[in-house]
């Protein structure tokens, strides 16, 4: 969890002599103490992942100068780069259609300060759980969506998202399909949770091809959504032992504990700046 006057800086870049001295001495230049630091490299890709966590509570320039400064040194080495501080909190949407197990743990636990954010906004296609909304005092709107008018209330979402700033959307058991302009509109910035171990059961009613399956685990998976259904690339997955003697019930009812749990550490290590995205994978600090 971020404390205050922290930031957190993420990297991708071709790897290369020099990267971690040229991201240290500019630090070192604006006063900034690191506090954690840690960097992966994909021999097979030659690429190198970064990720830096330091205290700004000493910098030595304005914010905007380091930021300039740090854009020019990630140049030199055509690196991706991503910088967020943590007194500036992530503004969170949640979509929810029926389902309550995922948005009520979401809530409680942005209620206890588990979650570094802020969830000014709920969206969802039915009107079943506004009592969760009005119970934790969050705007809770309602887009009805059928076949005829899915893009249009597609739109109108868009357009409430940008409104209130939204950093990210967490798919807590939304049980619609995403346009490919929504998607686009947000890259990276919507996480889904699947009822299953992804890439294993796709689609509709997972736990119910488990069963058919005689599973001896059964999953979740929390991933990036993309324009190809449950193929975005994958940020936490968790997992608990079946049996024969399991029912399809047990699988849901097993499922559903691991679903929240896993929907969680996707979304902590979200606002965490954890993750960095490398085509279909995901590096997670």
């Amino acid at each position: 969890m971020s404390r205050p006057n922290t930031a957190t800086l993420l990297l991708r870049c071709l790897d290369q002599k020099g990267l971690n001295a040229a991201i240290a001495n500019l630090l070192v230049r604006h006063n900034i103490n690191i506090l954690d630091a840690q960097q992966h490299t994909d021999e097979a890709a030659d690429v190198f992942f970064h990720r830096v966590y330091f205290d700004v509570s000493g910098l030595s320039s304005t914010r905007e100068q380091f930021t300039d400064d740090l854009a020019q040194e990630c140049a030199r080495f055509d690196m991706d780069w991503r910088l967020s501080f943590a007194d500036q909190k992530k503004r969170v949407c949640i979509f929810v259609s029926k389902y309550e197990h995922c948005i009520y743990d979401l809530l409680l636990r942005h209620k206890v300060g588990e979650l570094h954010c802020d969830i000014p906004l709920i969206i969802s296609n039915h009107e079943d759980l506004r009592y969760f909304a009005d119970v934790f005092k969050i705007p809770y709107v309602v887009f009805p969506i059928t076949k005829d008018n899915k893009r249009e209330q597609e739109q109108k979402e868009i357009a409430l998202l940008r409104e209130y700033n939204i950093d990210l959307i967490v798919m807590a058991r939304y049980m619609q399909v995403l346009s490919d302009e929504m998607i686009n509109t947000f890259p990276h910035q919507i996480i889904n949770i699947h009822h299953s171990t992804l890439p294993a059961f796709k689609g509709a009613k997972p736990y119910h091809q488990a069963f058919e399956r005689g599973v001896k685990l059964v999953g979740a998976t929390a991933h990036y959504a993309t324009a190809d259904l449950d193929e975005g690339p994958i940020i936490a997955q968790g997992v608990e032992g079946s049996s024969h003697e399991d029912t399809i019930d047990d699988l849901v009812r097993k499922g559903r504990d691991i679903e929240r749990v896993t929907l969680a550490q996707a979304v902590r290590a979200h606002l965490d700046d954890r993750i960095i995205v490398h085509g279909h994978r995901t590096i997670v600090f």
